[in-house]
């Protein structure tokens, strides 16, 4: 299944994975803390990932997710870096990742913006150390991402940025999560 058939939409596991994805499920249920819930995780994965044939797409998605998460920031410049047309990167990166390589490039951007907000609150500096053309561009692409101007965002945050692994998140998880 391409994972542009799964995109906005919540599929159980099951429907995917078969009986292997509910036993996870229960698992991941069962586990007592954040931390072990994410080595249940990453462990299920290494294992199909060993059991699964990769198409050629697949894998042309991946080494743009790592030019994507690196230093480059237009499709086109990965595309031609990939040795395909940006049209055949775009296919491939869709069927593979669920969305386009513009979009995740734009979440890379934002999440990037986001660390940097940690330490620094100089937004024209963030925005260009980040991958933005200006500061308005960083604004436009929060706003319309998380819903709120990176002012406001730090500003509800209130400083308290949840960790993952912190007690709070692990019971916010829990008190959430369900099979399905």
């Amino acid at each position: 299944m391409s994972a542009s058939a799964l995109t906005d939409r919540i599929v159980h596991l099951e429907d995917i994975w078969g009986r292997s994805g509910s036993d996870l499920c229960l698992e991941l249920l069962a586990a007592r803390s954040l931390p072990e819930m994410l080595d249940r995780l990453s462990h299920a994965i290494a294992l199909r990932a060993h059991q699964t044939f990769e198409p050629a797409s697949a894998r042309l998605a991946r080494r743009a997710v790592r030019l994507l998460e690196g230093d480059e920031v237009r499709v086109e410049s990965v595309a031609e870096r990939l040795g395909v047309t940006a049209r055949h990167l775009r296919r491939a990166f869709t069927e593979s990742v669920g969305i386009g390589p513009k979009d995740f490039a734009r979440a890379v951007r934002l999440r990037r913006a986001v660390g940097m907000a940690a330490t620094s609150k100089d937004w024209g500096r963030i925005a260009a150390d980040a991958g933005y053309y200006d500061q308005a561009h960083l604004i436009a692409d929060f706003r319309e991402l998380v819903g709120f101007t990176p002012g406001a965002f730090v500003k509800r945050a209130g400083g308290r940025g949840v960790r993952l692994g912190s007690g709070e998140a692990e019971a916010d998880l829990h008190d959430t999560t369900e099979c399905g």
